[in-house]
């Protein structure tokens, strides 16, 4: 019977820049949802969830202005227009169909007056926050 060796080291080497890849993205994105918070606090808006998740996707911060729910997507990326890119329309889809789920546990239900933003963060930190950014299909 022959036996047999196995390098139980190679794979953990390719996991860990990974691993490290993925948990520096994680953080930066925290990091750029943590600005988009603090902008919109500025403004008086409160914060309702964050990365609240629904059977259909996940909405970055949903907020509440006097009027209106906010469904915002924080995207952070070299450039604002690189963060914008990454915004396509399967995305914003799935933002809808989580926050027409979000707004059937509100009082107002689907006839809830709603604005979908788009808070865009830049490799120096910036911030750019534009409301009414994407509508319904």
């Amino acid at each position: 019977m022959s036996q047999m060796s196995f390098d139980f080291e190679a794979p953990v080497a390719e996991v860990a820049p990974r691993r490290d890849r993925g948990l520096r993205a994680y953080l930066s994105g925290c990091a750029a949802e943590d600005a988009a918070l603090r902008a919109y606090e500025a403004r008086g808006a409160t914060v309702l969830e964050r990365r609240w998740r629904g059977t259909g996707g996940e909405i970055d911060l949903i907020l509440r202005e006097p009027e209106t729910y906010v469904f915002c997507e924080v995207k952070k990326a070299g450039s604002f227009d690189r963060a914008l890119e990454r915004i396509g329309q399967g995305q914003m889809q799935r933002i809808f169909t989580a926050a027409s789920e979000y707004l059937g546990h509100t009082p107002e239900g689907q006839l809830a007056p709603v604005r979908f933003d788009v808070v865009l963060v830049n490799g120096m930190g910036d911030l750019r926050l534009m409301e009414n950014a994407f509508g319904h299909f």
